[in-house]
């Protein structure tokens, strides 16, 4: 391949950064390089025994959590903490908590691909596959939390009867179902869509004949020819603007499994904004938990560049502030709207049997995270590891406290109760836990976790070629 002079212009413009700034791609890389370094990872990287040791506790997890779940379907709800008041508990937690984490990956991928952002082309692809294996996590709540998933299956789903029955199209717990299944189809649609060129690029590179055939088949006979990739284009982008709405909608719909009831502190306008700027908040972190690892173990700090994390710190401080801004309107509500039962709620809250937990909330999610105005803080990894892990914490206790904290404590003291989760609800969360991991871990051995065409898109070559062809 002839060897390409770049006009002086373009160097100039490659490099135009602001002072301290890292590149999305540090430079000497090429079009080869860039697909080499890929898929080695998949095609020719050894299992290493971290990866092994990480899929066997993993998978060790999994295990705990069939044992969980099927011992739940043997004996039904009655093995959880749940009781009179708190018929909510972990399963309604544990299930907006993993809705939540679903959001940073469609957010990368759809709205930062609409808006051009080059940076997303390094983690979009592995922040997608984040996204499913989180909604996956999250629906397993919704199936078995009757204990009786085929009866949930019943009540949930429409389907044509003789008897007219439907389930109650009123109630946000149905709005749950759709607003779901469609964000998880969307997702999928996505990033199987996005994962199309590459697979083309997998199937040409692979040695064996096996690995050939499946990514041939996967690749669903990509050439990569002008008419593949407008039609590609056209349906990559139809994808984005469906997807991006519903990051919007989905957290907004749980919201309001809350909002739309008359329990204090749950019933308030606030809650879908702040419902979803916690899920961004809290989709970040886990992306930083997974990207700052597979950087270093994988030696990809020249593709995930301090830049991506540096701005993955600032979507995180900005969606924390609007957080901060959601807690401290709750305490101005239930102080200035004059009932004693929504001021009665913030006290319980704050100085209640479950105030350490608001305050472990507060502390984890509102005070620490402000570190992250240092750019010192921001462009260390280890402390941006330890902040996200607090992130991902608060964001549990944030939705303990909501669920667990209202219900305790309602409008009559003679119902007033406690919750304590038992074995079986850490068991099944802390399985749910290590599934979404061992999922990835799997992922991340067969699949290439950056997209390879998009980081071509970010090699000087490919900016003069799209630039002399506008001219032209």
């Amino acid at each position: 391949m002839a060897e390409i002079h770049l006009p002086e212009e373009h160097k100039i413009q490659h490099d135009r950064l602001l002072p301290g700034q890292s590149p999305v791609l540090e430079s000497g890389h090429t079009f080869g390089s860039v697909t080499d370094k890929i898929a080695s990872i998949v095609l020719r990287r050894p299992v290493t025994l971290g990866w092994a040791l990480g899929l066997f506790i993993c998978f060790a997890g999994v295990n705990i959590l069939g044992l969980a779940v099927s011992y739940l379907f043997f004996k039904g709800v009655g093995i959880w903490g749940l009781n009179i008041p708190v018929g909510w508990g972990f399963a309604i937690i544990n299930f907006v908590w993993w809705i939540g984490i679903g959001h940073a990956g469609t957010l990368i991928s759809a709205i930062l691909l609409l808006f051009k952002q080059s940076w997303r082309n390094s983690i979009n692809r592995f922040a997608e596959a984040m996204t499913l294996f989180a909604v996956a996590c999250a629906a397993m709540f919704p199936l078995i939390h009757t204990g009786r998933p085929w009866l949930a299956a019943y009540w949930l789903f429409p389907y044509p009867n003789s008897m007219n029955v439907w389930p109650q199209f009123r109630s946000p717990l149905i709005w749950d179902v759709f607003a779901v299944s469609t964000y998880g189809t969307i997702s999928l649609l996505f990033w199987f869509v996005g994962l199309i060129p590459d697979f083309g690029t997998m199937r040409d590179t692979a040695k064996s004949p096996w690995a050939r055939k499946v990514y041939g088949l996967l690749s669903m006979g990509w050439r990569g020819s002008a008419r593949h990739w407008s039609r590609y284009e056209t349906a990559y982008l139809l994808l984005a603007g469906l997807a991006t709405p519903l990051v919007l909608s989905v957290h907004t719909v749980v919201s309001f499994d809350f909002a739309a009831s008359i329990l204090p502190g749950w019933h308030t306008t606030i809650f879908p904004p702040y419902f979803v700027a916690g899920a961004i908040y809290s989709g970040f972190a886990m992306v930083l938990v997974l990207a700052i690892p597979i950087r270093r173990f994988y030696g990809l700090q020249d593709m995930i560049t301090e830049r991506h994390l540096d701005n993955a710190a600032k979507v995180m401080l900005a969606t924390g502030l609007i957080v901060a801004y959601g807690y401290s309107m709750e305490a101005f509500f239930a102080f200035y709207s004059g009932s004693g039962y929504e001021k009665f709620m913030f006290l319980n809250r704050a100085f209640g049997p479950y105030g350490w937990a608001y305050w472990l909330l507060i502390t984890t999610n509102i005070a620490l995270p402000q570190l992250l105005w240092i750019r010192k803080v921001r462009q260390t990894p280890f402390l941006l590891f330890l902040l996200s892990v607090d992130v991902l914490v608060g964001m549990w206790f944030e939705r303990f406290v909501i669920v667990v904290v209202s219900l305790s404590r309602d409008f009559l003291p003679s119902s007033w109760g406690h919750y304590v989760p038992t074995r079986w609800d850490l068991a099944t969360y802390g399985g749910t836990v290590l599934f979404f991991f061992f999922a990835f871990l799997l992922f991340i051995r067969v699949m290439p976790m950056i997209s390879i065409f998009e980081m071509r898109t970010l090699l000087p070559e490919s900016q003069v070629k799209e630039e002399v062809a506008a001219h032209d």
